[in-house]
């Protein structure tokens, strides 16, 4: 068998499946979670269906951002900033953040300069390797997400989802 007919018959399976998602609104009177669930499509395939209202228009507005890996307990992994939002859709200047509102483009109604108010939507969307410009090792791992209004926390997003690369070789 040739080298190049060997190389063509491996193939790469990668894997990104959500897990679990927590959606916490700490203050009901500025911020309501309508819907916040994980629907199985298939086998390997789950999306993300998050449903919110902003009961009163915010100017101001900041996400902290910690990445988690699962090893014994979710430690801290990598990556752990602030982001300014309303000054991140008027220049897209948080590389991390960047990648991050690339996969959600598609799927969410979230990517426009401030002031927001009234539903926040993120429907259907599910992780696609191929859009993922970061390399990860495989393992489990959590998407923190505390957003302030003005200051204040009022909202927490965590997502979990595991990832699976796989080496198979067809016959």
């Amino acid at each position: 068998m040739k080298k190049y007919e060997l190389m063509r018959r491996e193939t790469i399976a990668v894997i990104f499946k959500l897990t679990n998602v927590v959606c916490e609104s700490y203050n009901k009177s500025w911020f309501v979670f309508n819907q916040c669930r994980l629907r199985a499509v298939s086998r390997n395939k789950v999306v993300l269906n998050l449903n919110g209202t902003l009961l009163h228009p915010v100017n101001d507005i900041q996400a902290h951002y910690t990445m988690f890996k699962r090893e014994n307990g979710y430690k801290p992994w990598l990556i752990n900033n602030k982001l300014d939002c309303c000054r991140f859709w008027r220049k897209h200047y948080d590389p991390f953040y960047k990648i991050v509102a690339s996969l959600l483009s598609e799927f969410t109604n979230m990517n426009h300069t401030c002031p927001y108010v009234g539903p926040q939507i993120l429907k259907g969307f599910y992780l696609k390797p191929e859009l993922l410009l970061l390399p990860f090792p495989m393992g489990n791992y959590m998407l923190s997400l505390r957003w302030y209004y003005d200051k204040r926390l009022q909202v927490d997003t965590n997502v979990s989802f595991e990832f699976i690369e796989d080496l198979k070789t067809g016959k």
